[in-house]
């Protein structure tokens, strides 16, 4: 089969590689017909991700169907649509059972890090009972390849982890993928303003269509400034960052009001300063989170009503053996436009 190769720091290849087969019972074996690029991938090619070796095939996002399972799969079967989850949960261990499927002790985030991911024409998928999601009849493919990552992230790393709340005020910093699926997200708790804030004026514009009630362009510094003036000086109840960079998280802390919640989302490559001796008596909480996907069902009901609709995320397309082209395009953003990507075989 064909796949997408990480070759070390900064170098890739769509090349020729095994096909995987079933090594444990729990497995299935899914034929991708969709998947996507994240942002992740790009922070592994520039070497942040210390556990993704060389030789590594990418991705962990898409939809497909199972080409087979092993003995112990009883709720999949040969031929079943399914979304395939970024975490992958055997359901049984202490983690697991306490709904940290993130870091489940035999899974976790495997997918495209420590096994062969979803940027190929077939992936094995370990703990298919509880790591795949049917493909309810007539549902968008597209719109489902968003619910594997991007939507539980923004979700669950942002909002949840944020603790939005009807009413507050949100900044969430950074407008790329991630930062528009925080946004969509945060509308389920209607706060009363969500700022937005990017480099970039074209996803701001995209930020704004999808319903942030102000955006600031950081480019000049002035981000601080702005966002306060626009807070009477407050601040804002929830920030989540959404890049991870040190000057993204830092401007989160300038930015956090008397009792707010910074939520970090991002994955960051290098140490970010902790400002203590401005936020230490601020009644400030600092989240973490790697996605767990526990709300993945929820929002599967949710794009299923018509309630979101994550294709709007979605600016380009691409064939499997495009693959090369479409990194360059989701890597090229600020040039090309780039949100989602779908790669289609």
């Amino acid at each position: 089969m064909k796949a997408l190769v990480y070759k070390g720091p900064g170098l890739k290849a769509y090349e020729d590689h095994a096909k995987p087969e079933l090594r444990d019972p729990t497995d299935a074996i899914v034929k991708i017909t969709r998947t996507t690029i994240c942002g992740t991938d790009l922070h592994i090619l520039k070497g942040d991700v210390a556990t993704c070796t060389p030789g590594r095939i990418l991705g962990h996002e898409g939809v497909g169907v199972i080409e087979s399972v092993g003995t112990a799969v009883t709720a999949f079967k040969p031929g079943d649509r399914v979304l395939i989850s970024c975490v992958s949960a055997c359901g049984k261990c202490e983690y697991c059972r306490k709904s940290m499927f993130s870091h489940c002790t035999t899974g976790g985030w495997i997918l495209g890090n420590t096994i062969d991911g979803t940027q190929a024409e077939y992936v094995r998928t370990p703990h298919a009972d509880t790591s795949l999601y049917p493909i309810p009849e007539g549902a968008d493919e597209e719109a489902l390849v968003m619910l594997s990552d991007i939507l539980p992230t923004g979700f669950e790393c942002g909002v949840l982890n944020g603790k939005v709340e009807p009413g507050s005020t949100v900044a969430i910093v950074g407008s790329g993928p991630i930062g528009l699926a925080a946004l969509l997200t945060a509308q389920f708790y209607s706060p009363a303003e969500i700022i937005m804030v990017d480099l970039d004026d074209n996803r701001l514009e995209v930020a704004r269509r999808f319903g942030a009630t102000a955006t600031v362009n950081s480019t000049d510094g002035t981000a601080f400034e702005q966002i306060m003036a626009m807070t009477g000086n407050r601040g804002v109840d929830t920030a989540i960052e959404a890049v991870g960079v040190p000057a993204t998280f830092e401007l989160c802390e300038q930015i956090i009001a008397p009792g707010g919640v910074i939520a970090n989302v991002g994955v960051h490559g290098k140490p970010v300063a902790l400002h203590l001796e401005a936020l230490w008596d601020r009644n400030i909480a600092i989240t973490t989170r790697l996605v767990d996907t526990s709300s993945t069902p929820m929002l599967l009901k949710i794009v299923d009503a018509k309630k979101i609709d994550p294709t709007l995320l979605i600016t380009h397309r691409f064939r499997f053996d495009q693959m090369i082209e479409a990194y360059d395009t989701f890597g090229n953003a600020a040039e090309t436009g780039a949100l989602k990507v779908i790669i289609e075989a």
